[in-house]
């Protein structure tokens, strides 16, 4: 089983990035989409609720307005 890194496998960070092609590349993001709709919204939702010093560090990491930002 691939180890999850964060939000991503080390094999789902290849097939984004495009390394085995593009119906890979569209399966992977499919299952990270799935994980941030399933599993990200609740586990944002308990720190938020029990540990307010995880949900601001979560917070600074993933929404600095200083962040190169790439729309699609």
């Amino acid at each position: 089983m691939a180890k999850t890194r964060a939000l991503l496998t080390e094999t789902e960070r290849e097939q984004i990035a495009g390394e085995h092609g593009d119906d890979r590349k569209y399966q992977a993001a499919s299952r990270v989409r799935k994980r941030i709709e399933d599993e990200l919204t609740t586990d944002v939702e308990i720190l938020r609720a029990n540990h307010p010093k995880l949900y601001e560090e979560l917070t600074d990491a993933v929404c600095d307005d200083t962040a190169e930002r790439d729309p699609e």
